[in-house]
């Protein structure tokens, strides 16, 4: 028999690309090639990249140009890129990176069989014509059966493509388009395929993920998504991902009060709070939006609020930067995180006057972080003592310790619940739940005991 051709994957950037990755690999397992974890051992690697900022766009690139070093002193014979970098810079990869065989757009995800089809048959041509493929991305299929990452008890499941918000600062909607909602039944066709799988933990996401349904349906249907998850499926826990504030409707706050399998999660990005700074941002509502669907949101018994901002952007002054400031002291966010501006070419806020001096930025940022620190720890200092349930994600034989993740963390993004068991020698299986007493608080993890049922 035929040697096969051992493809390795890298995926960069967020959940949303991962799940890019996700369809890609079951093309090409269905098409007979061979997935290898170790580029070091792939014929062909392939490349989904971010450049949503230019710390992503870097990151990109720099992957790029390790894995070429493979092609000139190993056995690698290929490198195709796709992603969003391949989308916004298709001109300046082929011309500037020889190191890469293919490229796909975002639209073409479907086409990798044809590209790694393409990159093997060229081994050895110097003069063959490099594959590429940009569909658009506007008519592109949505969603598509995949091969799960993250192990058998955690799941993303992306409900839309696109972002119609038009943010000043954003690049997405020229790179992903317009937001396309995928159809409630495709949707949940895909969570019992889930459930199906054993899947516990289904993170919902988009871009935007409050506007799931208002291009298909004319209104903003994530609340009857989630009851129709919840009806077809067994699935414990349900997480809801990048929720716009201006879009946290009164139906959906009380979906997430009344549903016991929504976990008291979200995940809001305000990006600032002062009012002037909102309307350069192209963000809809105001600053006393935000403080209301907060304060609604708050009103639910355990809810966990994260939010990210941005600081530095073109005009904000030191009274912007301190009104955010005063916002993240008065303890609004669990979890919190903030980026500096990222000029980015080819949108509205590149051309604004007032840019701010990069170093001016980073200070900021360092401001921001320090700003939210003590407000993170008192939250996981008032969670010891108490007894949660965590779903258990494995075990570090160094620290001798199984960790895992209760309601409050989110995958990828919050800390960890490390916990030990009265009984060394037991391992509990990934995916499984179980009562955890928090005995301890780190700045962000979490240390406890296990309560094991009577042997």
């Amino acid at each position: 028999m035929a040697k096969k051709t051992k493809v390795g994957f890298i995926s960069l950037g967020c959940s949303k690309n991962l799940c890019d990755t996700e369809i890609m690999l079951k093309h090409l397992l269905d098409a007979g090639y061979e997935i290898t974890p170790e580029e070091t051992d792939a014929d062909v690697v392939i490349i989904n990249t971010c450049a949503f900022i230019e710390s992503a766009k870097k990151e990109s690139i720099d992957n790029i140009i390790d894995t070429g070093w493979l092609k000139k002193h190993h056995t690698l014979k290929g490198i195709v890129v796709t992603g969003c970098l391949a989308e916004r810079y298709q001109k300046q990869i082929l011309d500037e990176l020889p190191e890469v065989d293919a490229i796909l757009g975002v639209g073409s995800i479907h086409k990798i069989v044809e590209a790694v089809d393409s990159v093997m048959k060229n081994v050895g041509k110097k003069s063959a014509a490099k594959y590429a493929c940009f569909d658009d991305k506007e008519a592109s299929e949505l969603g598509g059966e995949r091969i799960i990452t993250t192990g058998d008890h955690m799941a993303y499941l992306k409900i839309a493509e696109g972002c119609s918000n038009r943010c000043t600062y954003c690049a997405i909607p020229s790179i992903r388009g317009k937001m396309r909602s995928r159809t409630m039944r495709d949707i949940i066709e895909e969570a019992t395929a889930l459930d199906a799988l054993g899947v516990k933990e289904l993170n919902l996401i988009a871009q935007d993920t409050s506007a799931y349904g208002i291009d298909l349906y004319g209104k903003y249907e994530l609340p009857e998504l989630i009851r129709g998850i919840c009806s077809a499926t067994n699935i414990p826990w349900i997480r809801l991902l990048y929720c716009y504030p201006d879009k946290i409707t009164d139906e959906l706050v009380e979906e997430i009060r009344n549903n016991p399998r929504v976990v008291k999660y979200i995940d809001i990005p305000i990006q600032h709070i002062s009012d002037k700074m909102l309307t350069a941002m192209n963000r809809h509502g105001d600053s006393a939006m935000i403080r209301e669907n907060i304060a609604k949101l708050r009103s639910i018994d355990g809810m966990v609020i994260r939010s990210t901002a941005i600081v530095g952007f073109p005009g904000e002054t030191e009274e912007d930067f301190r009104e955010l400031c005063e916002f993240i002291k008065e303890g609004n966010f669990d979890r919190f995180g903030a980026f500096p501006y990222s000029r980015e070419e080819d949108t509205p806020a590149y051309d604004f006057e007032d840019q701010i001096d990069e170093q001016v930025k980073q200070d900021r940022y360092d401001i921001i972080m320090q700003t939210q620190l003590p407000v993170s720890e008192k939250f996981n200092e008032e969670r010891v003592g108490k007894v949660v349930r965590v779903m258990c994600e494995g075990f570090d034989p160094v620290a001798e310790s199984h960790f895992g993740r209760s309601y409050a963390e989110a995958a990828d993004i919050d800390g960890k619940i490390w916990f030990t068991t009265s009984r060394p020698e037991l391992r509990i299986a990934e995916g499984e739940m179980i009562d955890v007493k928090i005995t301890e608080a780190m700045d962000y993890d979490l240390l406890g005991d296990a309560l094991l049922p009577l042997a």
